[in-house]
């Protein structure tokens, strides 16, 4: 049997709504959401929050950067992190953003433009020197980035719509599920079709089932939903993400504890953790 090539993933960010950084968060992180995926040599970004600048300085010390960075939604803590990305400003860098949730309102490259718009910030996205190319598709679409790599989308349920991500290679499986609200009848189909028989489930565990009901409509779920979700699809490990800013490192301790009592092997991600599925 051949060897299995490199796959896995590292958090560079795992805070949702807003960085929280301090003493009471070092174990687990501040930063706001941004995963680096390897599969094989080709590099694969989801989100861009405040975790993307300390990605974009381990990669420029790597030389010519040719990776896409994938996008869940646009809300300011998935993109915050994106003016400050420094392969940006780098000629000869290729990158390519991509996102799923704005047609046919909107295109990526307009939102861009948006955020880094005076008087919010002091220079345009045309400063970039980097070849960036902007792709926007369908919801739901299937992306080959590369050979042997294929991505399957599907909504997710959050306000201004998102796009959750599963990303096969070589035989295994990452999926990427934030943000996203569960629903109460039952769980949600497009998710369940997309994370059947996954290895690796990244899900929006915000809350837990006891904060929940002050949240409904917020567009965010619970670690305990994550868990229930993930037995009905078949998948293999959940790992717990997005955590909430007023979640302190001792409270995430004790989700740990609960997660781990009711589904052994369950994983809360922390900055800097690499799992391979």
């Amino acid at each position: 049997m051949a060897d299995q090539q490199e796959f896995n993933v590292t958090f560079w960010g795992v805070r949702g709504s807003i960085a929280c950084p301090g003493p009471e968060t070092v174990r687990y992180g501040g930063n706001t959401s941004c995963l680096e995926v390897m599969c094989g040599d080709r590099r694969l970004i989801f989100d861009g929050g405040t975790g993307l600048r300390k990605l974009g300085g381990k990669l420029v010390a790597q030389g010519p950067l040719d990776t896409d960075i994938f996008f869940t939604h646009s809300h300011f803590d998935h993109v915050c992190g994106l003016p400050f990305f420094i392969p940006f400003f780098i000629p000869g860098n290729q990158i390519r953003l991509w996102a799923g949730h704005l047609l046919p309102e909107n295109t990526l490259q307009h939102v861009l433009i948006e955020l880094m718009i005076a008087p919010l910030f002091p220079v345009p996205p045309d400063i970039f020197q980097a070849d960036v190319t902007y792709n926007n598709f369908n919801c739901g679409e299937v992306i080959t980035p590369c050979d042997g790599v294929t991505i399957r989308t599907a909504p997710l349920n959050h306000p201004n719509r998102a796009t959750g991500y599963r990303i096969d290679f070589d035989g295994r499986s990452i999926c990427y599920l934030t943000d996203t609200e569960h629903f109460e009848d039952g769980p949600d189909r497009n998710l369940l079709d997309l994370i059947a028989g996954a290895d690796l489930v990244i899900y929006d565990s915000c809350y837990t089932d006891e904060e929940y009901p002050r949240f409904k409509g917020f567009g965010h779920s619970t670690w305990q939903e994550g868990i229930r979700l993930v037995e009905a699809a078949g998948a293999k490990t959940l790992v717990i993400f997005h955590h909430d800013p007023s979640h302190d490192d001792d409270f995430m301790d004790e989700v740990a504890r609960q997660a781990e009592a009711a589904r052994p092997g369950t994983v809360v991600a922390r900055e800097g953790m690499t799992l391979r599925p």
